[in-house]
């Protein structure tokens, strides 16, 4: 049996209203809902009008919450559909929102990447591997991925690629000469750059051996590990020492050398 509205009162929440059939209070509505509907005192409304005004009411609260979420920064559709399933809203009215805010452009996965490569080359230290696997994270296809790094050239890739190494010479001046060079690949391969990125930028640093500088990196070295070893008899006391010293990168010549000054001073 149809319904008639009696009254329709504003609520205190901006944009809200109270709908009270044959007197007595039944739903809220949005104002887009009342709008949409030519929701009207005096107008009569069937039963299953009722149940689609409710749940266009829900679609509504559904659509205000998506909108707030994207009001702080941007999100990939993944990051908004996780943030509505946490708020227990139905996955029919999440896919609702989600194609009404794509084709409004609010959501938009190729915008969100390019703008996320762009910020994470300019303000971070990171590579297009790890940008990549973070955008994956986030949902972003990957053809729409791809396009985005294109955000990324190469020379700026480079040119990063260059700053970490520098960095890392910095503050790995005790290592040998081999060593730092396998840390410098390690460490540019942990941030995400590709092997022709990191040779490109290791070039450009152009780091040269020192042999004084790595002949008193292999006496500090030798002199913290003599110590461990010194329990043992020749030539397995020398032999250990050498092994170790070959392990952190230094020539066997030099090492040989070293042992020398060593068996001379004993």
């Amino acid at each position: 049996m149809p319904k008639k509205i009696t009254s329709i009162a504003v609520q205190k929440k901006a944009g809200r209203f109270n709908v009270f059939l044959d007197g007595h209070y039944a739903f809220p509505v949005s104002e887009n809902t009342l709008i949409k509907y030519r929701l009207a005192k005096g107008m009569e409304i069937s039963d299953n009008l009722i149940e689609v005004l409710k749940k266009e009411d829900q679609y509504q609260k559904a659509y205000n919450k998506a909108l707030d979420y994207l009001s702080y920064q941007l999100r990939t559709v993944k990051e908004l559909e996780i943030y509505l399933k946490k708020l227990e809203i139905s996955d029919y009215d999440i896919e609702r929102v989600i194609v009404t805010l794509t084709e409004a452009r609010y959501l938009d996965d190729l915008n969100y990447a390019k703008s996320y490569v762009r910020t994470s080359a300019k303000t971070t230290d990171k590579g297009p591997v790890v940008i990549t696997q973070k955008l994956k994270q986030k949902g972003v296809a990957s053809d729409l991925i791809e396009t985005a790094l294109l955000e990324f050239d190469f020379e700026q890739q480079v040119a990063n690629a260059l700053k970490v190494a520098q960095k890392t010479v910095a503050k790995n001046h005790k290592l040998s000469f081999q060593a730092l060079k396998n840390k410098l690949y390690q460490i540019l391969l942990a941030k995400g750059y590709p092997t022709q990125v990191s040779e490109s930028a290791l070039t450009e640093l152009d780091l040269e051996l020192d042999e004084d500088s790595e002949w008193e990196t292999l006496v500090t070295q030798g002199e913290k590990l003599w110590p461990r070893y010194q329990h043992l008899v020749e030539p397995k006391r020398s032999l250990k020492l050498k092994q170790a010293l070959y392990r952190k990168g230094f020539s066997l010549s030099l090492i040989d050398e070293y042992l020398a000054t060593l068996e001379f001073e004993e």
